[in-house]
This record gives C-alpha cells, sequence and structure tokens, in this order.
C-alpha cells in the first residue's frame, strides 16, 4: 500500500473544494478493503511529518472504519455479505496501537482510544491477551508518555467491563490482579509530584478505579486491605489543598485538573458509601458485611476531611460544585446512622446556616442569567440532566432529609428560616433561600402538628406579599414555595381562593416568563390536589388556556404540557369552543419543536409532551363527536407527518393517537391512514407491533363490514401477523400477533372462511418451533380454538389437509397438547374461549374426531378446572371493582430518629431480620427477653404468587372480542352454554355423555353440580338485567277471575 498517496487522499478530504472531497473519498472506499489499508492508515496516523490535521482526518477515517467493520458478522438474507477488516490487518492493528496510543498527541489520542476499547470489546480475552503486558510493559517503564498511554489503554479496558455483573468480568479480574498494584504503586510516587503532568496522571488512575468498582466491587480482587489503601489516597487528595487558581474565572475554575482530581476522588468516597459502606442500604446481601466493617472503619477520616472542604465554603473560599454535590450526597445518606450522624450532629446547625441556605439562595449568577436569558434560566432549572452541575438539588435533599429523620434538627432549621423572613434587613437573595427551604421543607411541615396548624399564617403572612414584589425572581418563588403546600387543609376558604387569583394573576399578567411558568405549574398543582380550586378560575379558562399555549410555544418546557393536560381534564365543557383552536396550537408547536436546527433530549422529551397533551384533549373530547370532528384532521396531519418522515421516535406516541383517532369510528382517511401505517410496518415497524396493536384491534372491531369490505385490509393484517410469527421478534410481539389473529377470527365469525386456513397454518407452523413460554403456546393453541368456535367442520377437514399419511393427525395431536395445556389459560377469556371450544368439540356428534373417545376421561376434569379458575377470576374481579382506596394520613407522619438510631430500608432484602434486631434491642432495654422470631412465610408467600397469576388478567385482555361483551343480550355466557350442552348430550348421545363422566370422583361430580347451579344464577341474573333495562316488571290492572278454566 503506498503511504504517500494515501497521505494524499486523507489530505484531500480535507480540502475546502468539494468536487476534490468527494474524489478522494470515492477512491477511499474504493481501496479500503485491500489487505494492508488500515495498518497503513494507522501509520501515517503516527508519522510526526505528516501535517496534523492530516494526521487527525486519518484518525477519523481509522475510528469509523474499525467501529464498523472489526467484527465479523453474518450477512442478512438477500443481501450482500458486509466488509470486515481482515485478520492479518487486524492482528497488525492489535500489535501496534497500544504503542500508538502513547506516542500520539492528545487530539489523535482521543479518536485512537476508541478504536482501543472497540479491539478489546471484540478481542479480548480470545484473540488478545497481550494487551494486558502491552500496558503492563509501559507501566514499569520510567517514561512519563508510555504511562499515560497505557493508563489511556487501561480505562478503555475496564470501562468494557464496568456495567458487566460479577460473573462476566473473570477476565478483568485476572488482568487487575497484575495491573491494579501497579497503578496504586504509581498513585503513591505521583502523590508526592504536584505538577499539572502528575495531576493529570493521578486523575487518569482515579477514573480507572472508579470505573473498576463503580457498579459491582469485586471483594476478591479488592481485599478490606487494598480497599483500605485506595480510600486513604482518595481522603488524602480531597483533604490536600488546591494551588492558587484566583486568576481564573469561577466558570473555568471546575476544570482547572487540581479540582478535577479532588473531584474524582469524591466520586468514589461517596459511591463506595452508597453503594457498599452504608450498612442495611448496600445494593446485594453480599456486602452487607462489608458495610458494617467500612462505617465504623472510614466515616472519621472522611467525614473529618468534608466538614474541613465545607469550612472553606462556609468562608467564602472557592469549592467546585460538583465536590459540593458529592459531599452533601455523602451526608445524606450519613444522616441515617447513629454511628456517623453522631459525628455530624454538632455542625449540622452551621451547615444548614452557612452552607444549605447560602447554596439554596439566589445568586449573582442567577440573576444575570435570568436577566440575559430567561429560556436558558427555565431550561437549566427543569432540567433533571443539570441537578448534578449544581449542588441546589443535593442542599434540598440533605435538608429535607435531615429534617425528617433527625430529632430537634426541624426547629432548628425553621428557627434559621424564621429570623431571615422575618428580618427587616434581608435581602431579597436571602428572602429567596429561606422561602425555598421553606417550600423543600413543605410535607415535614404539614405532616407536624405544630406547624401544620401555623402554615396557612404563614403562607398570608410571608409569602403572599412577595406577589407584589417587584424583583421578578421572588415572584417566581413565591409561586413556588405555594405549590409545594398544594396539599395543606386550609381552614379558611378565601385563603384558597386568594392563591388562585394569586397564581392567575402570575400567569395571565406578569411580564418575566419564568414567573408565567412557575404560576402555571402552581395552578396544575392545586387543581390536582384540591377539588374546590376549580370554580375559582373557571371563569378565566379560556384566557388561562391561550396564555398557557403561548408560553409552551416559546419556552418548549415539557413541564407545561401536564399543565395543559390537567386543564383540558377538569374544564373539558368550558373548553369546546376553543378545542380546535387549542389542537392547531398544539399541533404547530409540535411542528415547531421538530423543526428546530439543534435535536436535544430535552427537545424530544417536549414533542412526546405535546404528543400526550393532543392525545388528551382527543380523549377529553371523545363524548363530543361535533368537535372532534373537527380536531380529527388536525391530528391526522401530525400523524401522517411523524410516518411519512419515518420518526421513529415518536412512534410509540403517535400509534396511541391513531388508536384515539379510531376508537369511536374509522373515517375514510383513518382507513387511508391504515395503509401508512402498514407501509411504516414493512419498513421498519416490526419492532413498534405491541404499539400499533391497539390501533389494529380498532381497525377490526369498531367498523367490522368496512373492514371487511376491502380484501387488501384483511391481507395486509394477515401479513403483519405472519412477519411477527416467522422473524423471531420476540415472544410478547409473537402473542399479540397471535392474539390478533384471535380477534379477527371471533370479530368475523361466519364471514371469512378463505382465510381461515391461512390463520390455522401461521399457528400450528409456530407451534413448530422452539416456545418458551406457555404465554405463546397457549396464544397460538386460542387461534386454533377460536377457528373451532368459527366453525368446528371447516377447522376439522383443514387440519385433515395439514396431516401427512402414517403420521399422527394433526387434529389428534392438536387436541392432545390442548387438554394437557388446559392449566395455562388464564385470566377469564382465555379461560372462556377454552370452556367454549371444549363445548363445540363435545357437541359434534357424529363428526367427532376419533381421538376424543381415546381422551374422553380428561375432558371433564379440564373443564372442572377451568370453571374452577373462571370462578376464582370473576370474584378477583368483582372486588376489585369494589375495592375503593382508603388513605388514612398518620397525624404526625414519621416519627424523627434519634441520635443512637440508624434508618431501616423497608424494601431491603434482610427487611424483618433488621425488625426482628430492632425489637429484640428495644426489649433488652425495657428489661424482658423478645422469644418470637419474624419470618418470612414462604408457603403463603408462593401461594400468594399463584393466585395473583392465576386471577389477574391476562395482557391481552384488553383487546375484547365479541365473547368478552357481558352487556349484550346476545352475550354468550359460558356456563350456560356448558349446562345446555350436557343436558342435550345426557338425552340425546347418553353413551358419549358416559363416557364423558363415568371416571369422575364424588368431588368432580360435585363440582359440576355447583357449576350447573352457578349457571341458572348467572341466566336468572341475565334476564333480571334485561327486565331492568327494558323498564322493569309491568303489572297492568286486571280483573281477577273467579274460577280458572283450562283448555279449549
Amino acid at each position: 500500500m503506498d503511504v504517500q498517496k494515501l497521505t494524499e487522499l486523507l489530505r484531500a478530504t480535507i480540502e475546502p473544494n468539494h468536487e476534490q472531497r468527494e474524489a478522494a473519498e470515492e477512491q477511499l472506499a474504493q481501496i479500503h478493503k485491500i489487505i494492508g489499508f488500515v495498518p497503513t492508515i494507522l501509520q501515517i496516523v503516527m508519522q510526526n511529518n505528516v501535517d496534523q490535521p492530516v494526521r487527525q482526518a486519518g484518525a477519523i477515517y481509522l475510528k469509523n472504519l474499525i467501529t464498523n467493520s472489526w467484527s465479523d458478522c453474518e450477512a442478512k438474507p438477500g443481501e450482500p455479505i458486509p466488509f470486515t477488516i481482515h485478520e492479518q490487518d487486524r492482528a497488525m492493528i492489535r500489535g501496534s496501537i497500544v504503542d500508538a496510543i502513547v506516542h500520539a498527541p492528545d487530539i489523535i489520542k482521543v479518536q485512537l482510544a476508541v478504536c482501543v476499547n472497540h479491539v478489546i470489546r471484540n478481542d479480548f480475552p480470545g484473540r488478545w491477551p497481550q494487551v494486558v503486558d502491552n500496558i503492563s510493559i509501559y507501566l514499569q517503564n520510567p517514561d512519563v508518555n508510555g504511562w499515560n498511554g497505557a493508563l489511556v489503554t487501561m480505562y478503555q479496558l475496564v470501562k468494557t467491563y464496568e456495567y458487566k455483573r460479577s460473573e462476566e468480568r473473570v477476565p478483568l479480574n485476572e488482568a487487575m490482579n497484575l495491573l491494579l498494584p501497579m497503578i496504586y504503586q504509581l498513585m503513591l510516587n505521583l502523590m508526592n509530584d504536584q505538577s499539572e503532568q502528575s495531576i493529570l496522571l493521578q486523575k487518569q488512575i482515579l477514573k480507572i478505579y472508579y470505573a473498576l468498582t463503580q457498579y459491582t466491587l469485586p471483594l476478591d480482587l479488592i481485599t478490606k486491605e487494598i480497599f483500605a489503601q485506595w480510600m486513604e489516597i482518595c481522603r488524602q487528595i480531597a483533604e490536600r489543598p488546591i494551588p492558587d487558581c484566583s486568576h481564573i474565572d469561577d466558570e473555568e475554575k471546575p476544570e482547572f485538573p487540581w479540582w478535577k482530581v479532588k473531584k474524582w476522588a469524591l466520586h468514589i468516597i461517596v459511591r463506595m458509601f452508597e453503594r457498599y459502606g452504608s450498612p442495611r442500604n448496600v445494593i446485594s446481601e453480599k456486602y452487607q458485611k462489608f458495610a458494617e466493617w467500612y462505617l465504623p472503619t472510614f466515616s472519621s477520616g472522611i467525614l473529618d476531611v468534608m466538614l474541613k472542604i465545607l469550612d472553606q465554603y462556609r468562608n467564602h473560599i472557592y469549592v467546585s460544585p460538583r465536590i459540593l454535590t458529592d459531599i452533601l450526597a455523602y451526608l445524606k445518606n450519613a444522616v441515617s446512622h447513629a454511628y456517623s450522624w453522631k459525628l455530624i450532629k454538632p455542625h449540622m446547625v452551621a451547615i444548614v446556616q452557612d452552607v444549605l441556605f447560602p447554596i439554596m439562595s439566589f445568586t449573582d449568577a442567577d440573576q444575570e442569567l435570568w436577566e440575559t436569558d430567561p429560556h436558558e434560566y427555565l431550561r437549566l432549572k427543569f432540567d433533571i440532566f443539570e441537578d448534578y452541575a449544581t449542588p441546589v438539588p443535593a442542599a434540598q435533599s440533605l435538608l429535607h432529609t435531615v429534617c425528617k429523620k433527625r430529632k430537634g434538627i426541624l426547629p432548628k432549621a425553621m428557627n434559621i428560616i424564621m429570623q431571615i423572613i422575618t428580618s427587616p434587613n434581608a435581602d431579597n437573595k436571602q428572602k429567596d433561600g429561606a422561602l425555598h427551604m421553606i417550600g423543600t421543607l413543605a410535607d415535614v411541615l404539614l405532616k407536624k402538628r405544630v406547624y401544620r396548624d401555623q402554615v396557612e399564617t404563614m403562607l398570608t403572612t410571608y409569602v403572599f406579599p412577595e406577589f407584589q414584589n417587584p424583583a421578578g425572581h421572588m415572584r417566581a418563588r413565591a409561586c413556588w414555595v405555594l405549590h409545594y403546600f398544594c396539599d395543606i387543609q386550609l381552614k379558611n376558604p378565601q385563603v384558597l381562593a386568594e392563591i388562585m387569583r394569586l397564581n392567575v394573576h402570575a400567569l395571565l399578567n406578569d411580564k418575566e416568563l419564568p414567573v408565567k411558568v412557575e404560576a402555571a405549574i402552581g395552578l396544575q398543582m392545586f387543581l390536582t390536589s384540591n377539588d374546590d380550586a376549580a370554580p375559582y378560575v373557571e371563569s378565566q379558562i379560556k384566557e388561562i388556556t391561550k396564555e398557557l399555549l403561548t408560553i409552551i410555544r416559546e419556552t418548549e418546557n415539557e413541564d407545561l404540557t401536564n399543565v395543559m393536560q390537567k386543564i383540558m381534564c377538569t374544564f373539558t365543557t368550558q373548553l369546546l369552543p376553543v378545542a380546535m383552536e387549542i389542537c392547531q396550537h398544539l399541533a404547530t408547536t409540535f411542528s415547531q419543536v421538530l423543526e428546530a436546527d439543534e435535536s436535544s433530549d430535552e427537545k424530544a422529551i417536549t414533542a412526546m409532551g405535546l404528543l400526550n397533551t393532543i392525545e388528551t384533549l382527543l380523549t377529553v373530547m371523545e363524548d363530543h363527536p361535533d368537535v372532534l370532528l373537527n380536531l380529527h384532521p388536525i391530528v391526522i396531519n401530525v400523524v401522517g407527518h411523524i410516518f411519512q418522515n419515518n420518526i421513529t421516535d415518536f412512534y410509540e406516541e403517535t400509534f396511541s393517537l391513531v388508536f384515539d383517532l379510531t376508537s369511536k369510528a374509522i373515517s375514510p382517511e383513518m382507513w387511508q391512514m391504515m395503509e401508512l401505517i402498514y407501509q411504516v410496518f414493512k419498513k421498519d415497524g416490526v419492532d413498534y407491533f405491541i404499539d400499533i396493536m391497539p390501533a389494529l384491534h380498532n381497525y377490526v372491531t369498531v367498523d367490522t363490514p368496512a373492514f371487511l369490505s376491502n380484501p387488501n385490509r384483511l391481507l395486509a393484517m394477515f401479513d403483519m401477523c405472519k412477519t411477527m410469527l416467522t422473524t423471531n421478534p420476540g415472544e410478547d410481539p409473537e402473542c399479540h400477533a397471535a392474539k390478533l389473529l384471535e380477534v379477527i377470527i371471533l370479530q368475523c365469525k361466519g364471514q371469512i372462511d378463505s382465510v381461515i386456513p391461512m390463520f390455522v397454518e401461521l399457528a400450528l407452523s409456530r407451534l413448530t418451533r422452539e416456545v418458551q413460554s406457555s404465554e405463546l403456546r397457549t396464544m397460538c393453541l386460542q387461534v386454533v380454538i377460536a377457528a373451532l368456535y368459527y366453525n368446528p367442520q371447516l377447522l376439522l377437514t383443514i387440519l385433515e389437509k395439514m396431516s401427512q399419511p402414517n403420521n399422527e393427525s394433526i387434529s389428534s395431536h392438536f387436541i392432545k397438547q390442548w387438554l394437557h395445556d388446559t392449566d395455562c389459560f388464564l385470566g377469564i377469556h382465555d379461560r372462556k374461549l377454552c370452556v367454549l371450544g371444549l363445548c363445540t368439540l363435545i357437541s359434534l356428534g357424529d363428526a367427532k374426531p376419533p381421538v376424543l373417545s381415546e381422551v374422553a376421561g380428561k375432558i371433564m376434569p379440564n373443564l372442572i378446572l377451568l370453571f374452577d379458575g373462571l370462578k376464582r377470576a370473576y370474584e378477583s374481579r368483582a372486588q376489585e371493582e369494589e375495592e375503593e382506596e382508603d388513605e388514612e394520613d398518620d397525624d404526625d407522619g414519621e416519627e424523627a430518629l434519634s441520635s443512637d438510631e440508624d434508618e431501616i430500608d423497608e424494601f431491603a432484602s434482610n427487611y424483618l431480620e433488621q425488625i426482628a434486631e430492632i425489637s429484640k434491642a428495644k426489649g433488652a432495654e425495657a428489661g424482658f427477653e423478645m422469644k418470637a422470631e419474624i419470618k418470612d412465610d414462604e408457603d403463603s408467600d408462593d401461594e400468594e404468587e399463584e393466585s395473583v397469576d392465576d386471577l389477574n388478567e391476562t395482557a391481552l385482555e384488553g383487546f375484547t372480542t365479541p365473547i368478552d361483551d357481558e352487556e349484550e343480550e346476545s352475550a354468550v355466557d359460558e356456563y350456560v352454554t356448558f349446562k345446555e350442552v350436557l343436558s342435550a348430550l345426557s338425552t340425546q348421545d347418553q353413551a358419549w355423555y358416559a363416557l364423558l363422566t363415568s371416571g369422575l370422583t364424588t368431588e368432580q361430580t360435585k363440582a359440576l353440580q355447583e357449576i350447573a347451579i352457578t349457571a341458572d344464577q348467572r341466566k336468572a341474573a341475565k334476564e333480571s338485567k334485561l327486565i331492568e333495562k327494558r323498564g322493569g316488571f309491568a303489572f297492568p290492572q286486571q280483573t281477577v277471575p273467579s274460577s280458572f278454566k283450562f283448555g279449549s
């Protein structure tokens, strides 16, 4: 491979001339498959005499090649075999990539790190065990550049295994047995060198240790002694002073290498504590003993360092935001443990006053952002991804936890807060901090009687006046505080009226966008939690809605779409005249979000929120067909745009909209939409079949005659089901496909004879391949049972044609499998269909398949089993319908812990043992011995699990069929059907009846009698309902005859 020619081609790929670039890229595409090409690219990347931009272009090209073409992959049917780099070239890359990383400048090292990660992911340990030796050699070499390259490679090795389970990490642990002591020794040597180069190497080592331990801690590799050594390193780094960086802007200080290495040390400390070192809260039982050792071993030294850092912050010495966040997170976990709480307690009030309060107060930076870019201010305040970048959420969390969990802290915190908000000298920023703290503690205050009774006065005295504050951020804070107290039980109804008035006024009239947003959220919270709130805003609801639509469009804030949904649900009638305008506004805003130049997670979340809001509008307007008629064209445009442009991110929400558009009636436009859905499915919709299914169910059931009027619709449905049942997409979507076949058969009874053979063959052919779950097996059987119920003679003819000579007939095999799997039919629908199918089967007279005589003794016991399940399922459903949740608020909420108590995690695996330990301890304090044991009753657990599985509706029962409609006069009742079939057999085919019932036990005979009684009761109840529906019993006044004459 000509190095010079390849270098010139790479140079041409970065030329400004478009034609030159394209020609070079085309040439590279033609030669990149030649053996020797990939190692030559790496060779060019490593030549110091080649221009840096060319080397960088080569590195990026190499990265893309390795990422896309390194591993062998099979060709898809009908497609050419994809290109993979030849093993000869791969061996050369493996032999030189670590050397390349060691010697590359940083800008190229980044690209090569991605390459080495991909190679390790695919080839370690099998084809490339030598990477461990490559790293080890450079670590032992005195050359600093060698250390850096080795650490970058080692980081990629560890990252590959970072989130794998313990049993999958064996190759990594074997490598780390050699490498971990080396980097520990290197770290000790580097700790004495405070140069920037040394600090960056220390940071890289800590990142390796974090990736190694943050998801699972390998206790066989990292013994207590080794763990303690690393914890001491982290403690020392956290404690050591930072060189003067006053010349750097505060915004850039977190990137100062000394702050970055400190950040990684604290990341490790926090992670070790929250996952492995917090007794009773560890991620796995295997770390419980480790945690009990961790707490007394490390708490004192670590908390000492953390308190010193907080003391620096108190004294206005800069501390980076990430470090504050980590420290506050550590303290939040530590206050739950008596051991660590005793160390924190003496400092807690000072932390609340001098650390949490300043962090939670409005800052100069906040003010600048508010004034210069209110949209960005809102984005940062509402973006959950920003929570770690600022210590504010961590400060809120610590304040809330310590005031809730520890006795005596809440009164002291409230004392600090009240001193500030009652002080005439407090400025707006301080008042903001105090109100921020009050809102954070809202739920704690409302659970304590001593504060709950004063909250109403506090709101009217200190929060209401802030709505008139000239400072916009204080008006926003007033709205924010109020919504955190939305669960308050107000004694004076005028206070609620004023709360709603203040929020509405702020939303409609305030000039500051963040105030409007907070006011809107406040309205939603009070409308949700207080039934008396709605009348206070009803008269202005149209103005509120229009303003809300405007700020949704301006801010693209997802929380505001939730507000809109709440208003739609609360004021449906009042919004009828403007429903079309609302829908059009939401659709236009959705288009605006899609067309934005920058795509981001926030944009996607906002777009989804808008689609959900449109869906809410359709749902609340479903009882107003005239309004829906106007909304449908607007929504159809949105749906069509998403499907035509294959915007898969929103398919789930869009199919939900299609469901709403087809739930009452199906317009000609929506029948056209079905064609588009079919095209979407064929292109890339296989992964979304479960999301499409509710809409497909509507197309079949809402207007069945229209569905059947065009044969292509039925064939499209069948083709989708066939695709799902022949391409192994996973058993859950396959179950949905089989369910759709069953729905079509039952819905179109007597009208689709020509396709029944295809349906049956598809379901049975799926059963010939491996089936892992009983759900899929029974669902495929149900397709055939539905066909039997549809037309038994037709089914038996189909099965006969499918049978092979000299083999057991398909019908015989199917019936045996069905009876074998009867206990796998769950819920009401599946059992009901099973009963109706068996009733059809035993009623066939002379047309009965011969196998029935062979299995006759199993049929009645299986039917009794099905009826037993049905009885319990109906009872469970009735109970669920009757049950009303009764939530009683405990008067004083949770009791705070005293200083010598630990918090208990109710969800921990050893919860009962924790309770037992505490009970014994308390008993001992009181002077008596607790002998009773608390045990987890495994037997009752199993029973409960079985009954839940047994009784609950299956997930697919929501896709109803004609046999599920119990309200119709023509509804089929399985109990009545069974009794009628059995009665007919007992008189018309006594020999068959005797064969079916002769082997029954006394209990089974009694069960049959109970089923017959239930059948009579259900028949009488249905007749009674029908009479009631027709207007009740009629007793006309007639003259009573004096004598009765029978006959003519």
